[in-house]
């Protein structure tokens, strides 16, 4: 198993190889004058958050050629009566060893053992939280998404707890209960739906899917994890306009001031370090006041103790 041209499958909520061309040349109708990009995907994909180094990066340095635009896609309704006999998932405990395989192989750390004692009952409870919060501030549910995905996958909580998700919002700065109330509401799952059917209609069929639109309607569709010069090729053939320049890389001191945790293989992907490298880069990049290291998983795991 790779971590390259993975994706967790729409239909059976089971992650494995993509079986359809990874990267499709598209041709959308709609409105849109600038290059939008849809990233559609779930708080409990896992091969979304082996993902994320790479996503961070190519946002960091071409972010500037886009709008950015989380979609969430419903990974999991709910257990019940789901089964996929072909893949060995017949229950959340089956779930367990396949997190652990992504975890092991994209060294982004997953610990899994909620599925055998606590699973998450569905993804879509997250996902309204998401919304919510969307509809106040772009930047703060993307920041939850973020925590929420920190808590699921390293340190195996369970995001479909109200008192879980309280935590992790009260945590960005609103009001955990009261947001977790609205996303209880029959709106709240409109507006999931409403993520859904822009989705299906952009023909995504797992996750992650990240969609690029210009301003003549046609785009590209990259379809599981890829490499970082997969988007930005993928970017230059829909900018149509010559190679977009990859912008200069964030300041160690104000990335971490903004994600406040980091895992090794971000860094490593970041500044591009050798795994026996990042510590050398942090002792030179920050005072040794700024940061805690602890280990996770047997993987270096960076707290911030810079204010925010």
């Amino acid at each position: 198993m790779t971590n390259q041209n993975m994706i967790c499958d729409l239909q059976t909520g089971v992650c494995g190889e993509v079986n359809e061309d990874g990267i499709q040349v598209i041709n959308l109708n709609g409105p849109e004058k600038k290059i939008r990009l849809y990233y559609v995907t779930d708080p409990i994909c896992s091969h979304c958050w082996a993902l994320e180094p790479v996503l961070r990066r190519f946002e960091a340095q071409y972010g500037r050629y886009f709008q950015f635009q989380t979609v969430m896609g419903g990974l999991l309704e709910s257990w019940n009566g789901f089964a996929d006999v072909k893949n060995g998932i017949n229950s959340p405990a089956d779930v367990a060893g396949h997190w652990r395989e992504v975890g092991a192989h994209s060294r982004m750390p997953i610990d899994g053992t909620l599925w055998l004692d606590n699973p998450v009952r569905s993804s879509f409870i997250p996902s309204r939280v998401y919304k919510v919060i969307q509809q106040q501030d772009e930047q703060l549910a993307n920041t939850f998404l973020r925590r929420a995905r920190e808590a699921v996958f390293a340190f195996n909580k369970n995001i479909g707890e109200d008192e879980v998700l309280i935590d992790i919002v009260n945590q960005i700065g609103l009001d955990g209960a009261s947001v977790v109330e609205q996303a209880g509401m029959p709106a709240a799952q409109s507006l999931l739906e409403q993520d859904f059917e822009l989705s299906r209609s952009l023909g995504v069929r797992g996750f992650p899917t990240i969609i690029m639109v210009n301003q003549d309607n046609k785009g590209v569709k990259i379809v599981g994890a890829r490499s970082l010069a997969d988007y930005a090729n993928a970017l230059e053939q829909v900018l149509e306009a010559g190679t977009p320049q990859a912008g200069a890389l964030p300041e160690m001191a104000g990335l971490l001031q903004r994600e406040q945790h980091l895992f090794s293989k971000e860094i490593e992907v970041m500044y591009d370090l050798q795994p026996h490298e990042v510590n050398d880069f942090l002792e030179k990049s920050l005072s040794s006041s700024d940061y805690t290291l602890s280990k996770i998983m047997g993987e270096t795991f960076v707290v911030s103790n810079l204010s925010t």
